[in-house]
């Protein structure tokens, strides 16, 4: 299946979300500019101090007559720290709660997410998204953001103190920005495609190691580990030639900054040579405008080099902000609602690649209660018709409905309380068991929950576990088997109680004794509900009001087992043999 990414947003999108999420923080962002333009103010203070050091020192004033600007000095010091410290701390969380606004909505979006879009796109995409993007924006907005903030106030208001020693001074510093100028223009170019590059190369290598990972065990049953091996050295590589290109760019970068210093410093000082010559201006005013030229290339150099931190958050940003702007899926005003639990197909195709159908012309009515086994060899297209069903993919061409009521009028929110697709990838979330199963309704009691895993015969080993339902799953918790996972997974259809429930191969991972214990626990949490079971073991098929035998996408055979049997088609020939391998 072709990859097809997440989209990315543009500069102007960037631009116009975070100053509309900005404008929602007025009055913080006006008290951070504040207090950092007071902060840098009292900094500025310290080389006029210290040129009037000089210049008491230089004339013999006697000793006594330093102790005010010494005093001046420390003062300024503290003055400057404590605003600093407040104006970096407003600057923090004005910027966080602007990521925090940003995150919830690219969390809610993507949840929201058609999952066939996610199926295209792969969650190695989403997954880098949600986990390098969110932590460079974060990492920028903590500590970049604040920094920036203080080095263009203070290079600005430097520039003036410059201006008021004497406009020469200014002039002279002024040599060192062409320099700078030129190395931003060289740089900016280079970096905004080479962080985007880079930050799609991590993506499609998460993507890699995902799929190489999850599908572990079909890879060696196919001896594909070293194709698969050779797929990830080949991500892994593009990813750290891109990483390698990006320090080479870095290390140029500060080489050119580093001669803009040089340049500018030297024409300082040979700016205040001449004026003390010519009496134009006192040792000490020199001396203050060499400080504050040096006190200026140092935010100068910070501000230049946040630009390569910029060039990564803007790549990032523009993920988080490309999929924080996708359309929502278009819901019915008035969403129908099914008239029953009945299932229909019509002429239903699929495609994952044009021209290229993994179904064709499904034809199928499952009528309310009934328990519908899908068979066929792997690749026949059971999974796809269950997405089908389940409302994660859409026929083209062709027709599903759900009681009656077409897919497109119910809507995604109808249709995912309408019918509910359990598959073999179960995930455990990390916290209390009880809080994992109430993700399902959230409003269940713990005797609610109780009676739940109590039906899917799952009660018994989670009063064993040591805090019963409060033991902590998930990754960092206590282990569950697959066995006790797909239990969970299983109670947790019985919570959600949707009418029309879809197992796709639900116990496929389990050895032969978990096979049965889930088959019995899968069989109690179907009760009362229509239900489609993608068979791994012909025994659930058996155990079926119906079995639907697909070949190549369509539907071969129809009918009980029974009948399927005595027909001597392709469903007696897979039964036989089952029989055979068990016998």
């Amino acid at each position: 299946m072709t990859r097809e990414l997440l989209p990315v947003a543009d500069g102007r999108r960037i631009r116009a979300v975070v100053g509309e999420l900005a404008a929602r923080s007025k009055g913080r962002a006006a008290a951070a500019f504040t207090t950092l333009v007071a902060a840098t103010a009292i900094g500025l203070l310290t080389a006029p101090l210290l040129g009037r050091v000089v210049d008491l020192a230089a004339t013999r004033h006697p000793a006594a007559e330093l102790i005010t600007p010494v005093a001046g000095l420390v003062l300024v010091a503290a003055g400057q720290a404590v605003a600093t410290a407040i104006g970096v701390s407003l600057v923090a969380r004005l910027g966080e709660t602007i990521l925090a606004e940003l995150r919830e909505r690219f969390v809610e979006r993507a949840l929201g997410l058609p999952l066939e879009q996610l199926e295209r796109a792969g969650s190695g995409d989403l997954t880098a998204r949600v986990t390098n993007d969110v932590s460079v924006v974060a990492e920028a907005v903590r500590q970049a953001l604040p920094e920036l903030g203080r080095s263009v106030l203070t290079v600005l208001l430097t520039l003036g103190a410059l201006a008021v020693l004497d406009w020469r001074f200014l002039l002279a510093a002024l040599v060192a920005v062409p320099i700078q100028l030129w190395t931003v223009r060289w740089y900016v170019p280079r970096a905004k495609p080479l962080y985007a590059a880079q930050r799609e190369a991590v993506g499609a290598q998460q993507q890699q190691l995902l799929d190489t990972i999850g599908g572990a065990k079909t890879v060696r049953a196919f001896r594909l580990a070293e194709p698969h091996l050779d797929r990830v050295r080949k991500r892994s590589g593009a990813a750290l030639e891109l990483a390698l290109r990006g320090i080479r760019l870095v290390t140029r970068f500060y080489a050119r900054l580093n001669l803009a210093e040089f340049a500018g410093l030297s024409a300082v000082l040979a700016t205040g040579f001449v004026l003390v010559g010519t009496d134009a201006v006192t040792v000490g005013v020199a001396t203050a405008a060499a400080l504050y030229f040096h006190s200026l290339f140092g935010p100068i150099t910070t501000a230049l080099a946040l630009v390569d931190d910029a060039q990564a958050a803007a790549a990032s940003l523009a993920r988080l902000i490309g999929v924080a702007d996708l359309p929502v899926d278009p819901s019915p005003s008035r969403p129908a609602r099914p008239v029953d639990a009945s299932v229909k197909t019509a002429a239903a195709g699929y495609s994952y690649v044009d021209g290229h159908p993994v179904l064709r012309g499904i034809d199928l009515d499952v009528a309310p209660g009934e328990r519908v086994a899908l068979v066929g060899a792997s690749g026949a297209g059971k999974t796809t018709l269950a997405k089908l069903i389940a409302g994660i993919h859409r026929a083209d061409p062709g027709s599903v409905t759900l009681g009656g009521v077409p897919l497109d009028e119910l809507g995604p929110e109808a249709t995912r309380r309408t019918v509910a697709l359990i598959s073999q990838e179960v995930h455990v979330f990390t916290g209390p068991l009880a809080e994992d199963l109430r993700l399902a309704r959230p409003s269940a009691t713990d005797a609610r929950l109780r009676e739940a895993l109590a039906k899917v015969g799952a009660l018994s080993w989670v009063d064993g576990l040591p805090d019963g339902l409060a033991t902590v799953v998930g990754e960092g918790g206590h282990r569950l088997t697959v066995t006790q996972t797909q239990q969970l997974a299983l109670a947790r259809l019985v919570l959600a109680d949707p009418p029309i429930a879809i197992l796709d191969e639900a116990t496929a991972e389990a050895g032969s004794a978990g096979a049965r214990v889930l088959e019995s626990a899968a069989a109690a949490a179907l009760e009362g509900r229509t239900a489609l079971v993608v068979a791994h073991r012909l025994t659930q098929a058996a155990a079926a009001d119906r079995i639907v035998v697909l070949d190549a996408g369509t539907v071969a055979e129809s009918g009980t087992h029974d009948d399927l049997v005595a027909a001597g088609g392709r469903y007696a020939k897979l039964w036989a043999a089952w029989s055979g391998q068990r016998a």
